[in-house]
This record gives C-alpha cells, sequence and structure tokens, in this order.
C-alpha cells in the first residue's frame, strides 16, 4: 500500500497599474447630496491639487448635489449640453451617498467640403 500523497499551493495574481494622475480624479466628479465629501470640500481638494482646471457646478437636483467638471471639457462642449448628458447618465448610476467619478472622452467627426 503505497501513500503517495500530491499536494501543491498555488497563487494567482493579478496587477492592473496605471499612471497616477494629479489630481487623483478623472474629468467629472458626480457628488450626491449625503455623500461623504460635499462640493466644498471638492472644491477645496481640487483647488490644493489641480488649482484653477475644475468648475464645482451646484444643482438642483433630487439626488445630485453638484458636478466637479474639468474646464477644459468645456471647450469642447457647450457647459449646458455637457451638464444634462452628465445628469441623463450619471443619475441612473449615483445616489444620495455617493459620489462618482466618470472619465469624459469627445471625440469630434468634422466634414466638410470645399469647392474646386
Amino acid at each position: 500500500m503505497s501513500k503517495n500523497v500530491d499536494s501543491s499551493k498555488k497563487a494567482e495574481i493579478t496587477m492592473r497599474m496605471s499612471e497616477f494622475e494629479m489630481p487623483p480624479m478623472q474629468d467629472v466628479l458626480i457628488v450626491g447630496r449625503r455623500a461623504p465629501i460635499g462640493p466644498e470640500a471638492a472644491r477645496r481638494m481640487v483647488d490644493i491639487l489641480s488649482p484653477e482646471q475644475y468648475e464645482i457646478i451646484k444643482l438642483d437636483h433630487s439626488v445630485i448635489e453638484a458636478m466637479v467638471v474639468r474646464k477644459a471639457l468645456f471647450n469642447i462642449l457647450p457647459k449646458e449640453k455637457l451638464i444634462e448628458l452628465l445628469l441623463e447618465e450619471g443619475g441612473k448610476v449615483a445616489n444620495e451617498s455617493t459620489i462618482v467619478k466618470a472619465q469624459v472622452n469627445i471625440v469630434l467627426q468634422i466634414s466638410k467640403s470645399i469647392d474646386l
């Protein structure tokens, strides 16, 4: 009778690395009405880490109190249209107690015809 016991231990490690961003937020923060960090704390954070790059927009919304938006986005899209879109989509995932960060990639397609 042979006692042949095979045992082994393995560990699987998965890493995801990306460049550290300053400030540690992306293009937009959607701040819920009862989120742990309110719009004023978000303003202080972005002003310290990245002055003059973000705008705080207070909203009259049932769930979302404010948005912190990278100002450069307003150079591509009008503010009202971008906020309307962010409210429409962000309102589906945000709730009163959350802070949702969003990455916004805008690609413009331009086509022109010229007379020859």
